[in-house]
């Protein structure tokens, strides 16, 4: 197995890590400043998850810089990333920090991408991320990293930064779904 490969599957690991520190009971301690708290688990979280995060573009990067591109690749990156945000997505909802709505499309936009993206596969080609792709995904990470930090720091200055985060992510993810299947309409069979 290459090295990109086993950087997406290290993604796919620390996902159930990010879980236990976000959702196992048991308590690191918590850091307040003034008025704001944050727990330890929920900081350790969010760093995981930045890390796992940044992964995404190493693996891509290394394997095309590098000509090791494989079809392993090709399916388990897309599959990589979508578990992580799905998992955190969920474990924000749990943890009453994100409303479902906003989970629910998120998800569905990631699950019917994805699924474009298997029949382009199948038909031979490669769909490549658009820019509107790009932009959700930083969009998203950023909410999640906001999410996962109760908003430090705008909490300290009353701004709702995770909230407004959280809607312009589920605007920008919805517009870029639909920017995918227009411009590979083609892709879809029609009977």
């Amino acid at each position: 197995m290459n090295l990109p490969n086993r950087i997406t599957l290290a993604r796919i690991f620390l996902v159930p890590v990010i879980m236990f520190f976000l959702l196992v009971q048991f308590d690191l301690g918590t850091l307040r400043i003034s008025d704001f708290a944050i727990t330890y688990n929920q900081i350790v979280a969010a760093l995981i998850f930045i890390i796992a995060a940044s992964t995404d573009g190493l693996d891509g990067y290394i394997a095309r810089k590098n000509k090791l591109v494989t079809n392993l690749g090709k399916l388990l990156d897309p599959l990589a990333d979508k578990l992580l945000v799905a998992a955190v997505l969920i474990s924000l909802v749990e943890m009453d920090k994100l409303n479902a709505l906003i989970a629910i499309v998120i998800i569905s936009r990631e699950f019917a991408v994805t699924g474009l993206r298997q029949i382009a596969l199948l038909e031979g080609s490669v769909m490549a991320a658009s820019k509107w792709g790009k932009w959700k995904t930083a969009i998203q990470i950023t909410m999640i990293v906001a999410l996962l930090l109760n908003n430090f720091p705008f909490a300290l200055i009353h701004f709702p930064f995770d909230i407004i985060a959280s809607w312009v992510a589920a605007i920008i993810t919805v517009y870029s779904g639909i920017d995918y299947f227009v411009k590979n309409k083609h892709l879809i069979p029609v009977e």
